[in-house]
């Protein structure tokens, strides 16, 4: 079988979670030999690259010493991380392969497998991947790359802590609308109760120090009484 040989990038790094040494070397020996930059690491160390968008897609085992990998899996969708998955595994019923589907991996490859059709499926995910790498939100000359994890304003990059991306993706996905405290509670932290605290406004006000034009109007306008409201013409 015959694949594209990839141009490494950060954005083509690859998570590995496996635990048979033997296996996970044949995957990283094969995976490394396409292009893409493979890293070992443990459910935790996944779920923590996830949540930053350091990777580009996670090859998992479904049973990790002794865990059961679709738990921090759930986890993760719960809180929109989104990054593909490649799930694998020896558990290789329907019932389990549906159950790993229906937890959040985007494929499900059954143990043994050749390595030509792991590389073809990773191959596959990455693919489709790429064909979305345009969408970026933008609010006049603030611009958000959804895969790359960037954000710049003009030609300056601006680097932003987790809380304070999620947050401007939020606003730059609701042009225009009132944006209340709770909304952003609920959204952003998952907060799913009432909550007194002035944490959305430290993080606004954080982020406004990043993202704003010294002497120029502020991108996140206060709307008295209501909330907040992003201003594309600032």
């Amino acid at each position: 079988m015959s694949l594209t040989k990839a141009t490494p990038t950060s954005a083509q790094t690859i998570l590995l979670v496996e635990d048979e040494k033997e296996l996970a070397n044949e995957i990283k020996l094969e995976l490394d030999r396409l292009g893409y930059l493979v890293r070992a690491v443990s459910i935790a160390q996944a779920a923590d690259a996830a949540r930053v968008g350091d990777a580009a897609m996670m090859v998992m085992d479904r049973m990790v010493f002794g865990e059961d990998s679709l738990k921090t899996l759930e986890i993760l969708r719960k809180e929109g991380i989104k990054i593909p998955v490649l799930m694998i595994s020896a558990l290789s019923s329907i019932d389990e392969r549906i159950l790993g589907l229906k937890s959040g991996g985007d494929d499900y490859l059954t143990k043994p497998f050749a390595m030509a059709e792991l590389a073809a499926r990773v191959e596959a995910m990455l693919r489709r991947l790429d064909d979305v790498r345009t969408t970026k939100l933008q609010a006049g000359d603030l611009e958000m790359d959804l895969i790359e994890q960037t954000v710049h304003r003009g030609s300056a990059r601006i680097d932003l802590l987790p809380r304070e991306f999620k947050l401007l993706e939020y606003f730059l996905r609701h042009p225009g609308q009132v944006i209340t405290r709770a909304m952003l509670l609920e959204d952003v932290w998952h907060y799913h109760f009432s909550l007194e605290t002035n944490v959305v406004d430290v993080h606004i006000s954080n982020l406004r120090k990043k993202i704003d034009v010294r002497g120029g109007s502020s991108l996140i306008t206060n709307i008295r009484g209501a909330g907040f409201m992003l201003n594309a013409n600032a």
